[in-house]
């Protein structure tokens, strides 16, 4: 088994076929997205593939470590991930081939319209073992 993570975007990554930003479908559309997800999930969960899954609010700072006293924090001019990545999924499967199967298959969730998005999703395998160090 190969662990992959699957990163959805807000943008930065092709424009989906249905793009029309989420801000602008009905409730009905976002709660049909977030089921088709839902349901896509607890399938992944019957057959041992499914590890987690987060969605993201597109809210957030970056941080980081300057010696003593407060970090700085800032809110750009950087490309932030908060501006990138909606969520993401983690999935644990036989193949690469399966991940590529699921990730296409959790691109057509519905969007506006109830019409596929065809979302380009980051699919990323994880590091299986840290590579060993001699001196």
């Amino acid at each position: 088994m190969a662990k992959y993570l699957l990163l959805k975007h807000y943008r930065g990554a092709p424009a989906p076929v249905n793009d029309v930003p989420m801000e602008q479908w009905t409730p009905q559309e976002v709660s049909a997205h977030f089921k088709y997800m839902q349901d896509f999930a607890a399938r992944l969960e019957e057959t041992g593939e499914f590890v987690d899954s987060q969605a993201l609010l597109p809210e957030g700072t970056f941080v980081r470590y300057d010696g003593e006293g407060r970090p700085p924090v800032t809110d750009g001019p950087f490309a932030e991930t908060k501006d990138l990545i909606a969520g993401w999924m983690i999935i644990d499967v036989d193949s690469y081939e399966r991940a590529l199967e699921l990730a296409a298959e959790l691109s057509a969730a519905p969007g506006a319209g109830g019409r596929p998005v065809h979302e380009w999703l980051e699919l990323r395998p994880f590091m299986a073992a840290l590579p060993t160090i001699t001196e």
